[in-house]
C-alpha cells in the first residue's frame, strides 16, 4: 500500500493524542490553573528540556500566536547542533542546573515546564529541584511508561517524583511508534509532537480564560499580519528584561 507508513504514523499519533486528552484531563486542567495564576500576577512561564526536548522550549519562544510571557531556558551546549554526543553527556551530568538558572531572574509564582521523555536524566531532574526551591511551580511532561522502564539517575529521583504536576505524554519506552524491521526496530517518535501539543493546549486554555475575564493575554502576532509591529514591540519592551533571549 502506498504511504502505508505515513498512514500508520498518522493513526498512531492521533490515537495517542486522543488518549492524552482523555487520560490527562485532570493534569492538563491543573496546569492551566497554575499558568493562568502566573499570568494573572504578571509572572513568567519558563520552558526547559535537553536533547530533542529542547525543541519544545524553543517552540514556545517568540513565535506567531505565542505567549510573550514565555521564556525558554537555553544553553547551546545542550542543543544537538553543538554536538549530539556532548549534549547527551551533559544531560546526564549532575551539578549544572543551579549555574544554568543563574542567568534567569526567576520570580516566585512563576511556572516551569520541564520536558523529559524518559524523566530520569540528571539535569532535568535537578532542574526541577532547583526551580521548586526557588518558588516556582514545576510541570513535568514525561512518558511514564518509559520512565518506569528506565533507572533513576544520580539523585535516585525521577522527574515524576519531584514535579508538582505530572502530565504523561502517552509515549512508550524508546519513543518510536512504528516498527520498520521484523526484529522490532522502530521509527516515528511521539514526544516532540505530543510535547508541543501539550504546551500549546495549556497556554491556549489559560489565555482564553484571561480573555473571558476581560484581561488581555500577551500574545505575539505574526510579523506579516496587520497591527503586528506595534503589538509585538510593546510586548518585547515589557518582557525584554525578563527574557534574555529576546
Amino acid at each position: 500500500m502506498m504511504l502505508s507508513g505515513t498512514r500508520a504514523y498518522l493513526d498512531a499519533i492521533q490515537a495517542r493524542l486522543d488518549m492524552l486528552v482523555n487520560a490527562q484531563a485532570d493534569g492538563l486542567q491543573r496546569a492551566v490553573d497554575v499558568v493562568y495564576a502566573a499570568l494573572d500576577q504578571d509572572a513568567m512561564i519558563y520552558l526547559f528540556g535537553t536533547g530533542h526536548s529542547h525543541l519544545i522550549a524553543e517552540e514556545g519562544h517568540y513565535r506567531a500566536g505565542g505567549l510573550a510571557a514565555v521564556c525558554p531556558i537555553l544553553l547551546s551546549s545542550l542543543m544537538l547542533h553543538e554536538g549530539a554526543i556532548l549534549s547527551t553527556q551533559l544531560e546526564r551530568t549532575s551539578g549544572l542546573a543551579e549555574a544554568i538558572l543563574n542567568r534567569y531572574a526567576l520570580v516566585p509564582g512563576s511556572v516551569m515546564f520541564i520536558f523529559s521523555n524518559s524523566g530520569v536524566n540528571a539535569l532535568p531532574v535537578e532542574m526541577a529541584m532547583v526551580a521548586k526551591a526557588r518558588g516556582l511551580t514545576v510541570i513535568g511532561v514525561v512518558a511514564l511508561a518509559y520512565a518506569a522502564a528506565a533507572p533513576a539517575g544520580p539523585s535516585g529521583k525521577k522527574l515524576a517524583d519531584i514535579a508538582d504536576i505530572v502530565i504523561d505524554n502517552q509515549g512508550i519506552p524508546g519513543d518510536a511508534l512504528i516498527p520498520v524491521r521484523e526484529a522490532g526496530e522502530a521509527m516515528g517518535p511521539l514526544s516532540t509532537i505530543a510535547g508541543a501539543f501539550i504546551l500549546n493546549a495549556i497556554l491556549i486554555e489559560a489565555c482564553m480564560r484571561m480573555e473571558r475575564e476581560g484581561k488581555q493575554a500577551p500574545i505575539y502576532i505574526s510579523a506579516n499580519m496587520p497591527n503586528a509591529k506595534a503589538n509585538n514591540a510593546a510586548l518585547i519592551a515589557r518582557y525584554r528584561g525578563r527574557n534574555p533571549h529576546l
